[in-house]
C-alpha cells in the first residue's frame, strides 16, 4: 500500500467532514400563536428562524403572515392580553380612595 500525501487524505476526509445545516422551526397554530421550537421537521405550519431567535426565544409573540412579530404593548390601558403591568398616572381629578385598597382587574 502506497503512502497517501497530505493532501490525498485531507480531499478523501472532505466529504465526511461536511455538517448538514441546521433548519430552526417555530411551530405555530393557526391563530398564529407559537406551539413549540424545533430542528426537527415536524407535522404542522411553521416558520424558520435564526439560531439567536432559537437559543433566546422572545415572549409574547405571533406570527402574521409568515414572520415573526414580537407584541408591544404601549397602551397604559393594558389592551394587550400579554399585558403584565400598567403604569399608574396621577390626577387631580378623582375621588378620594385608600392607598392600600387597590384592585386590579384584568377582562
Amino acid at each position: 500500500m502506497s503512502e497517501m500525501t497530505p493532501e490525498e487524505f485531507w480531499a478523501a476526509l472532505a466529504p465526511t467532514t461536511s455538517l448538514p445545516v441546521p433548519i430552526y422551526r417555530l411551530y405555530y397554530d393557526d391563530q398564529g400563536l407559537p406551539l413549540f421550537y424545533s430542528m426537527q421537521e415536524d407535522p404542522g405550519n411553521y416558520i424558520e428562524i435564526d439560531h439567536e431567535t432559537y437559543a433566546n426565544p422572545p415572549t409574547h409573540v405571533r406570527v402574521v403572515d409568515g414572520k415573526l412579530k414580537v407584541l408591544i404593548n404601549k397602551s397604559p390601558f393594558c389592551s394587550s392580553p400579554f399585558s403584565t403591568k400598567i403604569s399608574l398616572i396621577a390626577s387631580t381629578t378623582s375621588s378620594t380612595f385608600l392607598p392600600f385598597i387597590v384592585s386590579v382587574i384584568k377582562t
